[in-house]
């Protein structure tokens, strides 16, 4: 982390310290149903404030437009209190008199949450003004919100031109891992790609098979390159529109000496649905009327011997349906294999992205992934090797 300012080149006792993190939970009735990201925060917090910093955090909470009760952080704020097994004070707002009387109560060691930063128009129009406000209420500003890192708003990037800058510790770990896993990793590399669609995904694969040894490409997009190549695929998710730009990525992965594993059979029903009929079938013999929604058994095992050859593994997307039983088997399969070799010291697992946390958890091995994101679009964008500005404004 030379690169970066972080915790370790700062004395925060007795500042202001505004943290910029992510609340941005699910909630079911008012109640916070998740709170992992919670608990990914706590860390920084805590180590702030034991070092007698008052702690004042900043986030954003949804899409609203201009003030809602509905989105309101302060339910949010009153389970990070129950986490954190400290009081967290609150703030109805967070600019102007409101945060300023509430943060000038604040003691050492004090926590304080402003309330949903999006409630302020200038919050995602990254406004000079507004992050000059928000600036108001501290000494140092510290961003620990690696998953909006990839916007510049105000306080997500704009505050870092305004006050000392320094990366906590969940965004800290989170560089750290992304770095060992494409920027010097130990080789060979393995990626993961999966999902329904190429589309949402060209930037990330022109920019892995350039990174990596192989690209394992499953789900949904793996049909897409079978039917460029000429493979009936039947009535299976895929853009067949996309088959100039599919063997395009092929050439360049040839070009890069970028192996590309595409399934060699699939698991094909008829019903996009949990428990229906299914049939395993070589790739020249899929059905008419037939959807692959999984990677067949011969698929699962070559995947297998991918994993055991690598040394780094990079995985962002599902191998198929995982949400229908029995279509997670291939993403369950894979998902345990690399859980094990990690647990072995025998591979560098990185995972990220929605639909690939729900998958790990599904199988019951994110804890034994070396890390796992949970951010989504961010993860992405670095996976596609664009800067994100919340995190550059953290370079040293």
């Amino acid at each position: 982390m030379s690169a970066f300012r972080t915790l370790d080149d700062v004395n925060v006792e007795n500042k202001r310290v505004l943290v910029r993190v992510d609340l941005n939970v699910p909630m079911e009735k008012g109640v916070v149903s998740d709170a992992t990201r919670i608990e990914r925060i706590i860390p920084t917090i805590l180590e702030l404030a034991r070092a007698k910093a008052k702690v004042i955090l900043l986030a954003h909470f949804g899409r609203p437009k201009g003030v809602d009760p509905k989105e309101s952080l302060k339910p949010v704020a009153a389970k990070l209190a129950e986490v954190a097994k400290r009081p967290v004070a609150f703030a109805e707002d967070c600019i102007g008199e409101v945060a300023a009387k509430a943060v000038a109560a604040l003691q050492p060691g004090d926590i304080l949450c402003l309330e949903n930063t999006r409630f302020h128009p200038g919050e995602e129009k990254n406004d000079p003004e507004f992050a000059k406000a928000l600036a108001a209420n501290g000494d140092i500003w510290v961003n620990d919100a690696f998953s909006a890192a990839h916007r510049a708003h105000a306080s997500t990037e704009g505050l870092g031109h305004l006050l000392p800058a320094y990366a906590g510790r969940t965004m800290q770990a989170e560089i750290e891992a992304l770095s060992r896993a494409l920027e010097q990793p130990k080789r060979p590399v393995v990626a993961v790609v999966g999902g329904a669609k190429v589309s949402t995904k060209l930037e990330l694969l022109g920019n892995l098979v350039a990174k990596v040894d192989a690209l394992i490409i499953g789900g949904g997009m793996a049909n897409t390159f079978l039917h460029a190549q000429g493979v009936g695929v039947g009535k299976s998710l895929a853009e067949r529109d996309l088959g100039d730009t599919a063997r395009s990525i092929l050439a360049k992965a040839e070009k890069a000496n970028c192996a590309i594993i595409l399934p060699v059979d699939a698991v094909v029903a008829y019903h996009f649905a949990a428990d229906a009929p299914n049939h395993a079938y070589g790739l020249d013999s899929i059905p008419l009327d037939g959807m692959i929604l999984d990677a067949g058994p011969q698929s699962v095992e070559r995947i297998k011997g991918a994993i055991d050859e690598a040394e780094t593994l990079v995985w962002n997307g599902p191998l198929g349906a995982f949400e229908l039983h029995p279509f997670d088997h291939g993403t369950v399969a894979a998902a345990k294999h690399v859980a094990a070799r990690t647990k072995a010291g025998k591979l560098l697992s990185v995972a990220g992205g929605g639909d690939t946390v729900a998958a790990l958890n599904h199988a019951n091995v994110a804890e034994q992934f070396s890390y796992v994101s949970t951010a989504g679009g961010a993860f992405l964008e670095w996976l596609e090797g664009k800067p994100l500005p919340g995190v550059e404004i953290l370079r040293a």
